[in-house]
Order: C-alpha cells, then structure tokens, then sequence
C-alpha cells in the first residue's frame, strides 16, 4: 500500500497568523499524515488474526478517519493560504455559483462565517455536490463527524483551538476568521472547485 506523505506548504507573512502558530500547526498536520500510515500498518498486523484481535481491530478503524480526515483537510486549509491573500473575482466561475446558491457573495460569507464559530472544535467547509452540482456548507464536528459523503471538499477552514488560540487567545475567534480570509487565496479555492466539477 502507498504511504501517505506530508505535503510542504509555503506560507508567506500573514496576517494575525504567526509564523510560529503555522510552524507548530504544521507539525501537528505531520503527525496525522504519521498516524494515518501507522494505523495502516496495524491494521495489517492484527487482521492476521482478526478473531484474537477483533475488539483493537474496531477502535483502530474508527480512528482511522479521524487521523485521515485530519490528514486532509489540513491540507486544503493550509494550501488555501499559499500565495497571500486574494479576492473571490466577481464574473469568476465559484463567484457566479456562490451568487447563484446564497444570492450574493456577503450572504455566503456571512453564512460561512456563522458556521465557524460553532461552538466545540472542528471545521467550517464548504463543499461541492457532484450530484446536485451545488455549493453546501457543513461544520464538522472533530475533523470526521459529519462529512458530506461524496461530496468535495474546496474551502476548509480549521476551527481547533490549536489553530487561533497562540496568537488570538481563546476570546479571538472572531478576529482570527475575519484574519483568515484577509489572508486566504482565492485563486486556491477557485481551482479547488473548477476540479471538483470536472
């Protein structure tokens, strides 16, 4: 089986966001893609005999989403932030589908936003649906408990403490999403979507 590899990101200076929070940040996206693989192979080791191991073999499987989930959505949240800031382009093909599925852009955002500050930890997304080819916005709980099936992820936007707490407090999250997208590449999302409607 193919092991899952970390991917490196260049972040530039961002705004509200240190380069030390992104530093440490990183590191713990590394350890999901570690655990991820990990989990793998002890999957493999205890389905030798999976009557003896049946109870480890369950817990190790239900972990296994958490870690892979964890895994990815880092990676949409942080390639998202390559490049610097950048504006969702009026006319562009995810501004039209935005306007088409929220009215007008501020709608969404404002929706986006409000699902961010969920309370508990977890991930503001929003998705495309292949099979009704619309937008959807979904809090998830942790990183795997209530993601759309079949559906793609395109904006991700991390809601852990460990994401906003070094350089916002825990009274910041307000300022550390309106930071996020004064820094988030628009460009990255635009081609996250123009491929998932491929």
């Amino acid at each position: 089986m193919t092991k899952f590899e970390a991917k490196k990101f260049n972040i530039p200076e961002l705004k509200g966001i240190s380069a030390k929070s992104i530093e440490e940040h990183i590191k713990l996206y590394e350890g999901y893609v570690k655990n991820a693989n990990l989990i793998l192979e002890h999957i493999d080791e205890l389905g030798k005999d999976s009557e003896k191991y049946a109870y480890e073999l369950g817990e190790i499987n239900r972990r296994f989403s958490f870690e892979f989930n964890g895994m990815r959505n880092h990676e949409i949240y942080f390639a998202s932030l390559e490049g610097g800031g950048s504006s969702c382009v009026d006319g562009h093909l995810l501004h039209k589908e935005i306007e088409k599925t929220w009215g007008s852009f501020d709608l969404f955002l404002n929706r986006f936003k409000a699902i961010a500050l969920t309370r508990g930890v977890g991930w503001a997304i929003l998705y495309y649906d292949p099979q009704t080819k619309q937008l959807l916005t979904a809090w998830i709980d942790e990183q795997h408990l209530g993601q759309l099936s079949g559906c793609s992820a395109i904006l991700a936007l991390d809601m852990w403490e460990h994401s906003f707490v070094f350089d916002y407090q825990p009274s910041g999250k307000k300022n550390y999403i309106e930071d996020f997208f004064a820094n988030l590449n628009w460009g990255v999302i635009e081609n996250n979507f123009a491929l998932a409607i491929e």
